[in-house]
């Protein structure tokens, strides 16, 4: 496993911790490559019954790496195509884990780190942690990870959140369904504990069977959601090399406001 993800069993659990505190554990290739085949091992081990997904240091994952996302700034519209494709996969591999799943949230997720949250079976946090889907920000939507959002918080909730781009509280983010339970940062480990006892009382076929039944009753299906993740990583890829797009990530790499802040300023 490479160091930006720490996989730890711990008895009939797989921890997987992603490793980049220094920058808040934000993805790149290189940690999204990492996790997925995390989730694989654990997925294709018969003595793991469930994974445990979290962040090392303050935060769960701040989204993506400022890095790559300059680099996916400058490259053409068939690598930003692939690079999403490869996010997609993580998270389509994640939601179709056959082994339960709990969301560990220590701490802020933002963007693709809300995805991980929402396409986690169980998710747990901290009361201070915040979340946002921050993309219209850089003139850019969520399409990756916006059927496992929306599947998780509702499509009303969604649509407000995805256009708005606004910071939200953890207190928001189990209202709206997000998270199904929120504690105290000396509480979390606790909680966390009382979801591996409840789990490790249910029969494993039965367990993966229910959430197979769950999944499929809620209209998700491992084929279907592929082809849903094509078409969203033509969408990104496109937006990322538009106009709009490619001012608004210049603006945020350089710390500035993207000009339709200022034209909005000045509306009556």
């Amino acid at each position: 496993m490479t160091d930006s993800i720490l996989s730890e069993r711990r008895g009939a659990v797989a921890w997987l911790s992603l490793n980049r505190p220094q920058i808040h554990n934000a993805f790149d290739d290189a940690l999204i490559a990492a996790l997925t085949e995390a989730l694989v091992a654990a997925d294709a081990e018969p003595t793991v019954r469930a994974v445990v997904l979290t962040g090392n240091g303050s935060c769960f994952s701040a989204g993506a790496d400022l890095n790559w996302m300059r680099g996916m700034a400058g490259a053409s519209e068939q690598e930003n195509r692939e690079d999403s494709l490869r996010l997609a996969r993580l998270m389509r591999t994640l939601q179709f884990l056959s082994k339960p799943t709990i969301a560990r949230v220590n701490g802020a997720a933002y963007g693709g780190g809300v995805g991980l949250v929402a396409c986690c079976d169980i998710a747990i946090g901290v009361d201070t942690a915040k979340f946002a889907l921050s993309e219209v920000k850089l003139g850019l939507v969520p399409a990756v990870i916006s059927p496992y959002v929306i599947a998780a918080i509702g499509l009303r909730e969604a649509r407000r959140l995805f256009i708005t781009g606004e910071v939200f509280d953890a207190a928001t983010a189990a209202r709206i369904g997000l998270l199904h339970a929120v504690v105290s940062a000396s509480e979390l480990d606790e909680a966390i504990e009382r979801q591996l006892y409840l789990l490790a009382k249910a029969g494993p076929l039965a367990q993966r069977e229910a959430k197979q039944l769950a999944l499929r009753i809620g209209g998700a299906d491992p084929v279907h959601a592929e082809r849903i993740d094509s078409v969203n990583a033509e969408l990104i890829a496109r937006l990322r090399v538009s106009p709009e797009g490619q001012h608004g990530l210049g603006a945020f790499l350089d710390k500035r406001a993207p000009a339709w802040v200022a034209a909005a300023r000045n509306l009556p």
